[in-house]
């Protein structure tokens, strides 16, 4: 599993930090999220699934399995 992040579509409302806060973050300027960890533990990917679904602008996903 590794999570991506298309700058261009988020428009920072934070649910990637809320869902999963080790992984993610979100930029101090402007908001937009902060991929803290490409490749996240095991235990995490729960929490990033839930991340990417609630993404308002789909923002996130996830590549490889």
């Amino acid at each position: 599993m590794r999570v991506v992040a298309d700058l261009d579509r988020c428009c920072g409302t934070g649910q990637c930090v809320m869902n999963a806060p080790e992984v993610f973050d979100q930029n101090e300027e402007d908001g937009t999220v902060v991929v803290l960890r490409e490749v996240p533990d095991p235990d995490q990917e729960e929490a990033v699934h839930r991340a990417v679904r609630h993404c308002p602008t789909e923002a996130l996903a996830i590549a490889g399995s």
